[in-house]
C-alpha cells in the first residue's frame, strides 16, 4: 500500500488548507542560503540568519506574570531564533510547522504558547501534546511542571503504553485530577479515546513533537488521525521536528489551516553552535579500550554513549561498572518503569554516565551532558544528528566523538558529510584542550 493510500482522503469541509502557502514554502526553501532561517505561510514571510538573537526578551511577548516569573527561574533570559520566531504568532493561534535542529528550544515554542492560552476549565481537556516516545512523553510532562509552576490552577497528565491503562481512567474520571493539559503517546492515547474514558470536544490546540517519526510509521500515523478526527475542527495546530523531509512537509500541512512555516538550517548545515565534533577509525576489538582511555583523559560533566542494540547496552554498561566508571543503561529492554527511574537518576546527576541506544536519541534534553559518543555509528544521518545534538544543547559547548570500524561505518560517515556540509575531522592524536567545550 503506498502511503499517499494509506493517508486517509480529508474532506474538503475537514481541511480548508490554502494552496498558496506551500507553494510560497517550497519557493523559499529552494532559495534559501545554507544557515538561514526561512519562514512561510501565517501572517510572516521573511528570512533572518543568527543576527539579533539578544534583541529581544521573554518579557516583549507580553506573557502573563506567573509564566515570566517561572521562566526567570529557569534562567532563560532571552529567546531563541525559533522562540522569537514562533511564540508571538502561536500566541494568536496561528497553526505552526516547524523544523529547527536539536537544542534550539521547540518544545518551549508550545509548552509556553499553550500555558499563555490555556483557562483551565474543571473536568475539560484543551491542549493535546502528543509525541512518538514514553520518554519523551514524560520528559515534555516536566517542562510542563517547570514553566506552570506558578499556574497551581492548570493540571497537567503524561499517559503511554506500558502501565496501566486502569491508572490513566481513574486520573480522567475524577474532575478535581481530570487535567487541562495531556501529554501522551498516539497508541495509548487513542485506547483511552477509544474506550470512551476521554472526551476530546472541548481540545483547542493539539501539538505533535518529532512529527515526522509519527506520520511516519503507518501504525502510528492511523492513531494519530483517529485521534485529530476526535477533536473539533476549530483547533490551532502545531507540529514540530528536528528533521522534516521535503516528502513529509505535504502531509503535516494536511492536518493544518495556511500555517506558519519554519525551517532552521534547511536540510544542510550541521550547525549547533559550539559542538565540536570527531571521529576515531579503529577495529571492533579497540572500541572498549579506546572508550576506557577516552572517559580516563576528558572531561566531561556528563556522557552519553550510543550503541546499536539492547544487549550491546547491557553489556558494555556492565563492563564500565567492572571498571569503576560509575555508569547506567536506558534502552527499550529495560521496564517503562525502571527506565524512567534511571533517566531521572541521570538527569539528577546521580550518575555521570549513561549507555543508551536510540531510544534516548531523540529530544530528550539533560543539561549536563557535554559530551557524545557514538560507540556504534547509528545508521544514517538525521539518527547522527539527534545523537550528537543530545551533547551542546541550546547555545552551550559540547564535544562528540564517533567510532569508525567498519565500511558501513565509513559509508554513513561520508553521508553525514554529505547531508550536513562538513568534513569531521580525526580525533587528535594529543587529545584537545577541556576549554575548548567545557563551560567555563
Amino acid at each position: 500500500m503506498s502511503a499517499e493510500e494509506d493517508l486517509i482522503d480529508y474532506s474538503d469541509e475537514e481541511l480548508q488548507t490554502t494552496d498558496a502557502a506551500p507553494a510560497a514554502g517550497a519557493d523559499a526553501n529552494g532559495g534559501a542560503k545554507k544557515g538561514d532561517l526561512t519562514v512561510t505561510g501565517g501572517t510572516a514571510d521573511k528570512k533572518g540568519s543568527y543576527v539579533g538573537i539578544h534583541s529581544t526578551g521573554f518579557r516583549d511577548f507580553l506573557l502573563k506574570p506567573e509564566l515570566l516569573r517561572a521562566i526567570t527561574d529557569c534562567g532563560f533570559e532571552h529567546p531563541s531564533e525559533v522562540q522569537q520566531v514562533c511564540i508571538p504568532q502561536a500566541i494568536l493561534g496561528t497553526d505552526v510547522l516547524c523544523q529547527a535542529k536539536s537544542g534550539l528550544g521547540k518544545t518551549a515554542v508550545f509548552v509556553l504558547t499553550t500555558l499563555q492560552q490555556i483557562e483551565p476549565v474543571a473536568g475539560e481537556t484543551s491542549v493535546l501534546v502528543m509525541c512518538h516516545t514514553r520518554e519523551l512523553a514524560y520528559q515534555i510532562k516536566n517542562e510542563y511542571a517547570r514553566f506552570s509552576k506558578y499556574m497551581p490552577d492548570v493540571k497537567t497528565a503524561v499517559f503511554y503504553g506500558g502501565t496501566p491503562i486502569q491508572k490513566d481512567a481513574e486520573i480522567l474520571k475524577n474532575k478535581d485530577t481530570h487535567p487541562h493539559i495531556i501529554v501522551a503517546t498516539p497508541g495509548r492515547l487513542n485506547a483511552l479515546v477509544r474506550d470512551k474514558y476521554l472526551r476530546l470536544g472541548s481540545i483547542k490546540v493539539f501539538v505533535l513533537d518529532e512529527c515526522d517519526k509519527m506520520l511516519d510509521a503507518i501504525d502510528m500515523r492511523r492513531d494519530v488521525q483517529e485521534i485529530f478526527r476526535a477533536t473539533p475542527t476549530q483547533k490551532q495546530v502545531m507540529m514540530f521536528s528536528a528533521t522534516l523531509s521535503q516528502d513529509v512537509r505535504p502531509i503535516c500541512k494536511k492536518f493544518m489551516q495556511n500555517p506558519l512555516e519554519i525551517y532552521v538550517d534547511d536540510e544542510t548545515k550541521l550547525t549547533l553552535h559550539g559542538l565540536q565534533q570527531y571521529y576515531i577509525k579503529l577495529d571492533e576489538k579497540e572500541k572498549n579500550r579506546k572508550l576506557n582511555e577516552l572517559l580516563d583523559e576528558l572531561q566531561f560533566n556528563q556522557v552519553i554513549i550510543f550503541v546499536k542494540s539492547t544487549i550491546r547496552a547491557t553489556e558494555l554498561d556492565k563492563l564500565l561498572r567492572e571498571c569503576n566508571f560509575p555508569s547506567i543503561a536506558v534502552h527499550s529492554g529495560v521496564s517503562q518503569e525502571e527506565r524512567i527511574k534511571r533517566y531521572k537518576e541521570f538527569k539528577e546527576f546521580n550518575k555521570r554516565i549513561c549507555v543508551a541506544t536510540d531510544v534516548f536519541g531523540r529530544g530528550i534534553d539533560i543539561e549536563r551532558i557535554n559530551l557524545a559518543i557514538n560507540y556504534d555509528l547509528p545508521a544514517d544521518a538525521d539518527s547522527y544528528l539527534h545523537r550528537v545534538g543530545r551533547a551542546g544543547r541550546f547555545g552551550t559547548k559540547g564535544l562528540s566523538i564517533s567510532f569508525v570500524s567498519s565500511e558501513q561505518d565509513q559509508e554513513v560517515l561520508k553521508a553525514i558529510e554529505k547531508r550536513f556540509e562538513v568534513a569531521l575531522p580525526e580525533f587528535p592524536e594529543g587529545g584537545i584542550d577541556s576549554s575548548t567545550y567545557m563551560a567555563s
